[in-house]
């Protein structure tokens, strides 16, 4: 068996529906879910004994809930649990590092509830080694092999993003449709009478490469259907779109050790917050 999924909650409906999307995880997988809570930490001048053991019993019924859910529904999986002490940023960094992936709740931008997605849930999900899968409550069921969308560029190194998609599909039954954005230049605005469509000109050459790049792993993957697409315009307005019938999208987020803080990039960044389903966000180099 694998390393279980760890599984961040913090008492929310977006905590409670990345927990349910884990466990459906874990049983394609072949694993199990490990439910971790990891409290704010306040000093003890602000923090008295009763508000601590008070935090510490809602948690362990809040977990235990969750746990029995999962059990409950889905007879023969793993669920262990365990109380964080260290604070939800060290906590769940920790924790991914001895996990297959780390799932978080997430929230719609401009809502206020729970800690994920918010600061802290994007600067772990900035942090961690091991990619991160953030789930909205209330996305709604996708249709059965619905496809798994890549958001992928040919500039960056890819190969940890598309592994990731394509094991996915794989275990899903699903195709997977790749995503490239092509941005125009400013000048582009001007309009046809001052610049032509190159739309014409570059996707063809990019089309060829992106199938360049998928080859091997059509390959090695052979019964996932990988379908490329050439758009001209926002990569993360295309990859929100493309995600409305969608069971997953991927997008790549590169590793930055040496700076501290949440750093995702712009487009993974509009992606988390406005997709309608489960978003995975793999590192890379």
């Amino acid at each position: 068996m694998t390393r279980s999924i760890v599984v961040g909650l913090d008492g929310t409906k977006q905590a409670d529906a990345a927990a349910e999307w884990a466990a459906a995880e874990a049983l394609l997988r072949g694993t199990g879910v490990h439910l971790v809570y990891a409290k704010e930490v306040a000093p003890w001048i602000v923090q008295s004994l009763w508000s601590r053991e008070s935090e510490e019993a809602w948690a362990e019924e809040m977990v235990a809930r969750v746990a029995g859910d999962l059990r409950e529904r889905r007879p023969g999986l793993s669920v262990t649990t365990d109380l964080l002490s260290t604070g939800p940023v060290p906590g769940l960094v920790a924790a991914a590092r001895e996990s297959e992936l780390l799932v978080l709740g997430s929230r719609a931008l401009g809502s206020l509830a729970g800690y994920l997605v918010g600061s802290v849930g994007l600067t772990v999900a900035g942090a961690v080694e091991r990619p991160v899968v953030l789930v909205r409550a209330g996305g709604g069921a996708t249709a059965p092999q619905a496809p798994v969308v890549i958001g992928t560029d040919l500039r960056e190194p890819v190969d940890a993003v598309l592994g990731f998609a394509f094991e996915d599909a794989a275990r899903r039954h699903s195709p997977v449709h790749v995503v490239y954005a092509e941005q125009l230049p400013l000048f582009a605005g001007l309009g046809p009478a001052m610049v032509p469509d190159i739309r014409a000109a570059v996707a063809p050459e990019i089309r060829r490469s992106l199938d360049e790049l998928l080859d091997p792993w059509r390959a090695k993957y052979p019964d996932v259907e990988a379908a490329p697409r050439v758009v001209v315009g926002s990569a993360g307005l295309e990859l929100v779109g493309a995600a409305r019938d969608a069971a997953l999208v991927v997008v790549g987020r590169r590793r930055r050790r040496s700076t501290p803080g949440a750093h995702i990039g712009s487009v993974a960044h509009a992606v988390l917050h406005h997709s309608p389903v489960p978003v995975a966000l793999v590192p890379h180099d």
